[in-house]
């Protein structure tokens, strides 16, 4: 089997003839590019070449199927120092957002850090629900179609499709300092707002996601037992996915959410939602749930991506024989590799060690440690 085929087994239910490896390595090898210290064995390495020599499928997270246009919003950005400002600009008012964007953050990090949220209070609602209400997708289909022929046979595009109405609210509309005192003291509001962006979603997305020739998609990020909460899920998170999933299953594609946070009180809601799969499943002793509560949970229902805690790859944090332990244990425990694909949780990050990434990748494919590529 190649990559590509490897991975679409594990989403079909089938059993691979070897657990997928897919780290994202991004952070890592950026990181090594800005401070012009990558290992003499990666000299002049693409990303790909980089995840050739380590016998990785390409995660593949690049792919579009639509893009985002606005009528009657006009948008502007303006750069000051660290600070982007974006200014949406409506008949109904104008709102604002602040983000932070500093050189450290475009090298480490795979986004900017929001300064300001653009709901600050009462009279915001009204201009992100016209914001709403003006936005449409418009297919990209053949864009789609040439990045899935450029990463042919070395992995299968994940596409992401944004976050879900009640959580994007959460973390980028009103912040999550902001956003519950929101919720306590403008919960009319936050509603009609949520109303309002799952009709946009579901008579303008979906449709778009239907038709279109992707298959796994990527809708949800971050449900965490604190941050999202069984109540908060249930009330707001599981209904919108529920009109979801059908559609795409009675289609053969499959939903997957981002899952960088501690989901242990959240393991049989996101069942009952009808993922089919994770990315980037964070397990302890990163986060408190363990992957053998969230296997007992899903079984065959949901496949996991993830396993290895990007802080195992720390040497500080445990010691070598510990983590080869750990990582032959997570092996064991998901052979013979049904309805799972080994990766990092979220990221191989900046500091991590390249040798243990190695490492994993001989045990995985039992394979001779990278070679130098010829300059």
């Amino acid at each position: 089997m190649n990559q590509r085929e490897r991975v679409l087994a594990v989403l079909s239910g089938d059993t691979p003839d070897r657990i997928p490896w897919v780290p994202r390595l991004d952070l890592w090898y950026q990181a090594r590019l800005a401070e012009k210290n990558m290992p003499a064995r990666y000299e002049n390495f693409s990303m790909r070449d980089l995840q050739r020599a380590l016998g990785a499928a390409d995660p593949a997270r690049d792919g579009i199927i639509s893009t985002t246009r606005y009528e009657g919003v006009q948008v502007s950005q303006k750069a000051k120092g660290d600070e982007l400002l974006t200014e949406y600009v409506t008949p109904a008012g104008t709102i604002r957002q602040v983000e932070i964007q500093t050189e450290f953050l475009e090298h480490y990090a795979s986004s900017g850090l929001l300064k300001e949220p653009p709901i600050k209070g009462p009279a915001d609602y009204p201009v992100m629900e016209y914001i709403y209400e003006h936005t449409f997708f418009d297919p990209a289909y053949d864009e789609y179609l040439a990045y899935e022929a450029q990463i042919g046979d070395e992995g299968y595009p994940m596409v992401f499709l944004g976050d879900v109405p009640l959580h994007h609210f959460l973390l980028r509309l009103a912040g999550y300092n902001r956003a519950y005192f929101e919720l306590a003291d403008h919960l009319p509001l936050v509603e009609h707002l949520l109303q309002v962006m799952e009709q946009v979603e579901m008579e303008r997305l979906w449709p778009v996601a239907l038709a279109s020739p992707a298959r796994w998609f990527l809708h949800g990020l971050h449900f965490d037992s604190q941050i999202t909460p069984p109540p908060l899920f249930e009330r707001y998170i599981t209904p919108y996915y529920r009109q979801v999933t059908p559609a795409l299953h009675a289609r053969g594609k499959w939903l997957a959410y981002h899952a960088d946070n501690d989901a242990r009180k959240l393991l049989r809601h996101i069942l009952a939602a009808g993922f089919d799969s994770t990315d980037c499943f964070t397990t302890a002793p990163l986060v408190t749930v363990t992957l053998e509560e969230a296997r007992r949970a899903w079984g065959s229902q949901v496949a996991i991506v993830g396993g290895i805690p990007s802080i195992l790859l720390e040497p500080s944090v445990m010691p070598e024989e510990e983590f080869h332990a750990y990582v032959r244990q997570v092996l064991e425990s998901v052979a013979p590799g049904e309805r799972f694909m080994l990766a990092v949780a979220d990221n191989v990050m900046p500091t991590s060690s390249i040798e243990r990434v190695e490492w994993i990748s001989r045990v995985v494919a039992g394979a001779r440690p990278p070679q130098p590529r010829p300059v």
